[in-house]
């Protein structure tokens, strides 16, 4: 029974393969579980982090097959993207060969991890059949109405060189290679995400108990659902002169209408057409316009930071007071929320406040605190009292939001209006390893889509990548080609997708029977039996990307009429990072973990192990080279300690009465390592609690002999244990229960019954000793022995008074 990991591993590996074990099962009138972990991209290695998530996953596929459950635990390939182009310029060679090397080698790493993925429905997403399916959906789109194309300034990455969709952009800079981001003037696709924001804020409530509060919260407030006030500023006659009458005004939209009669300036962004105008019609000195540019070419962030602005030399006319306002370009305001203008109320507003400070603007204070003047030395945000406001003067400011919206709509001068932070999702890349867009340019038709039966479009091989541009533009033949609709000569789309599309709807594709791998996407019995996803584990970072994608992915489906649900993911599981050193592992930082080097050295059973016991899943977890230590001398006792185990078809019957008090107790805790088991996959997600139980019931089991008690135990813990650390796990339950006890577990609440207690003796309240009685014993039993445990404190002594608290002590009053 010596313990050998290597061979022990292989044997196993080999057997599920053989036996296609990991399969689901095309019978859809059984109970069925929906297990995934976010796929990964192949980078070429599995770091630790890939470890944690795939285990997760696996635990919970392998315990719902034994509960009966026909589980579905597919993995694929999230392999197009930019990483493989920047390794194929660094290294010289294709983003295809670079990108399938390593999904081969990642694949032999998930089979030496002994992961239970079904082999069948294996994808990757720059597969051209994958991409088949996924421009057949585009064109959908287009003729429904959600993609479009048009102008606009868009967040670009000089490293990268393409554009970002504005959830890429990470706190100014872009989200893979973190350069500040630029905004630049340039043609786009668009998913009009927009026109789900509702919904999507809505079925919210509907993932709660699933979902991570921080997830959901951070969805609501990137969805950033806001009620307010839109009116126009019109330009006084100066300024309409200035102008040429090309514009009359602006609309502005606000939340705070309660502060309407503060407002001393209007604010509008560099982008704004207005600004590109007088810029273009020469209307603006050198110096300003060179302000207005340094302030384009700045990052979001950086625009949101030091707060500048310049004068345009134009009034807008107050929409009660009619008084004059002026107007002025301020980098903190952004074309892509709202119209890209604003009202500033420096008295009620911190950012407005700093902004009149720096350029000496006046402050009109319109709120003031309840029972107290206003305050000029800085802004006041709260709810207050109007003043300065004609007939709002003295109502609370909430309840002048609603009474001045109303106010303007009477005088037809301002609606009320919802807004939202979410913009549409841009889709554009301009970089060569993604799919591509199925789309022609044709002089005479105008934009054209490929027709269906032409696709795939696929990438040409045949091409150089330097880095510089999109190498499909700079392709001798590929973009030449006939107009679908006239046959003329015209040129293809050269952008690629987003990666975060293939992404969107994988989890669907999985939904497809292998039978007809080829000739669907997915199928929609497949799709009724297997969604919705009922376990979905990955990292928090993806909170709001790659899920609210896959949301918007799912209705817009639901309306094209794929499928007929309304959300992807039930339940939600985002696990930490994993950390050396109390650092995010990372090779730059020199100190990661080679799981590779971990399997060679102590089994692919121990790294499980270790990264499920070391802490629970949803907290970050610090590598401990002797706590992997620990996990394998742990699975070493286990697997050795098991020839204790009486070979047996069946568990064992035992007569819990007629046990010894150890025999009890080993039994008891590994019925209590039963109970936790069944917690943790229904709940608590605990796997450390879990297998602390599974390791204190061993400890129980030592104290004992009783061979059928050991034979017990193991049928229970090494079921319980099993997804944990299938390889040794499958082992012991092939040579000595058949396999027969990886099966759902029945908990025997016998054993928690208990017919002796232990009761503290006190002498006049002090703790003495401590007695065993029968739990049914009377009271007078329950003294009478007290009375001969605690006989040498009672030598003596007169005892007044005897009592009894039952289940809890027995006190003795005693003197002398």
């Amino acid at each position: 029974m010596e313990y050998s990991s290597k061979k022990l591993e292989k044997q196993w590996q080999e057997y599920w393969a053989k036996n296609r074990s990991f399969e689901p099962s095309e019978d859809f009138t059984k109970k069925k579980k929906y297990i995934l972990s976010m796929f990964p991209f192949p980078s070429g290695r599995l770091h630790m982090g890939h470890v944690r998530n795939y285990t997760l996953s696996d635990a919970f596929a392998r315990y719902y097959r034994q509960q009966g459950f026909n589980v579905l635990h597919p993995i694929g390939f999230d392999s197009f993207g930019m990483p493989a182009e920047n390794a194929a310029i660094k290294n010289g060679s294709h983003p295809k060969t670079w990108t399938y090397s390593n999904i081969d080698y990642m694949k032999g790493e998930f089979k030496s991890l002994g992961f239970s993925f079904s082999k069948e429905r294996e994808l990757a997403t720059s597969d051209e059949l994958y991409t088949k399916f996924e421009q057949g959906f585009i064109i959908d789109m287009y003729e429904k109405g959600l993609l479009y194309r048009k102008k606009g300034f868009l967040n670009w990455c000089p490293s990268c060189n393409t554009v970002l969709a504005n959830e890429q952009v990470i706190d100014g800079t872009c989200w893979r290679c973190d350069t500040s981001v630029v905004k630049k003037d340039m043609n786009q696709y668009y998913f009009k995400i927009t026109h789900y924001g509702d919904e999507l804020l809505s079925d919210l409530s509907k993932l709660e108990g699933g979902w991570p509060k921080q997830v959901l919260t951070m969805q609501e407030n990137w969805i950033g659902k806001s009620n307010g006030l839109e009116f126009r500023f019109s330009f006084d006659e100066v300024s309409l002169g200035r102008l040429n009458s090309k514009f009359d005004g602006f609309d502005v939209f606000t939340t705070r209408p309660d502060t309407i009669y503060g407002v001393s300036y209007a604010a509008i962004a560099p982008e704004h057409e207005i600004v590109s105008y007088m810029i273009q019609n020469s209307l603006l000195d050198d110096s300003v316009r060179e302000q207005i540019e340094s302030m384009k070419n700045a990052s979001s962030i950086e625009r949101q930071k030091e707060k500048s602005g310049v004068a345009l030399n134009l009034h807008v006319v107050h929409p009660l007071t009619k008084k004059s306002v002026p107007v002025w370009v301020a980098n903190f305001v952004l074309m892509d929320y709202g119209s890209g203008a604003v009202m500033a109320v420096p008295a009620h507003d911190e950012r407005d406040f700093d902004f009149a400070q720096k350029y000496d603007l006046p402050i009109h204070a319109v709120i003031k605190p309840f029972n107290s003047e206003s305050d000029d030395t800085k802004a006041f945000t709260e709810i207050g009292e109007l003043f300065s406001s004609e007939s709002f003067n003295g109502l609370n400011s909430k309840d002048a939001q609603a009474k001045i919206i109303e106010h303007f709509e009477m005088l037809k001068i301002g609606t009320k209006k919802i807004n939202f932070k979410l913009k549409d999702w841009g889709v554009s890349r301009q970089r060569y390893w993604g799919a591509p867009i199925p789309f022609v340019h044709c002089d005479d038709c105008g934009l054209v889509m490929e027709k269906k039966e032409n696709l795939p479009i696929a990438l040409p091989e045949d091409i150089v990548i330097t880095g510089e541009g999109n190498p499909l533009d700079k392709h001798p033949t590929w973009k030449h080609c006939k107009c679908p609709t006239c046959a003329k000569d015209a040129l293809r789309e050269t952008d690629t997708m987003d990666t975060f599309v293939e992404s969107s709807w994988y989890f669907l594709r999985f939904c497809a029977s292998p039978k007809n791998w080829e000739d669907e996407a997915f199928s929609r019995e497949q799709i009724e039996y297997w969604m919705s996803v009922d376990h979905y584990i990955g990292g928090i970072e993806h909170a709001i990307l790659h899920l609210l994608y896959a949301r918007f992915f799912t209705k817009v489906f639901r309306d094209l009429g794929y499928i007929s649900f309304d959300e992807p993911f039930d339940r939600l599981l985002t696990q930490g990072m994993v950390l050396k050193d109390g650092a995010k592992m990372s090779k730059s930082k020199g100190n990661t973990v080679d799981p590779d080097a971990i399997i060679e050295k102590y089994g692919a059973d121990t790294a499980r192990l270790f990264i499920l016991f070391a802490a629970p899943p949803t907290q970050e977890l610090e590598w401990n080279d002797s706590a992997v230590e620990g996990a394998y001398r742990f699975i070493k006792r286990f697997y050795e300690r098991s020839s204790n185990i009486t070979k047996t078809e069946s568990i064992p019957s035992i007569d819990h009465a007629s046990l010894s008090k150890e025999e009890q107790f080993a039994r008891k805790k590994v019925y209590e390592a039963l109970v936790r088991a069944q917690d943790v996959y229904n709940e608590k997600y605990t796997f450390n609690t879990m297998i602390a139980g599974v390791m204190e019931a061993m400890n129980a089991l030592n104290a004992q002999s009783n061979s059928a008690i050991w034979s017990e135990g193991y049928w229970i813990l090494a079921s319980i244990m099993e997804p944990v650390i299938p390889h040794v796990c499958s082992e012991i339950s092939s040579r000595y229960f058949s396999l027969k006890n990886l099966t759902s577990q029945r908990v025997l609440e016998e054993v928690f019954v208990e017919n002796v207690i232990t009761l503290g003796v006190s002498i006049n309240g002090k703790a003495r000793t401590e007695i065993e009685v029968a739990v049914d014993a009377s009271s007078e039993d329950v003294i009478k022995i007290a009375k001969e445990s605690a006989a040498k404190w009672l030598e003596g002594k007169t005892i007044v008074k005897e009592i009894v608290v039952p289940k809890k002590l027995v006190n003795l009053v005693i003197k002398d």
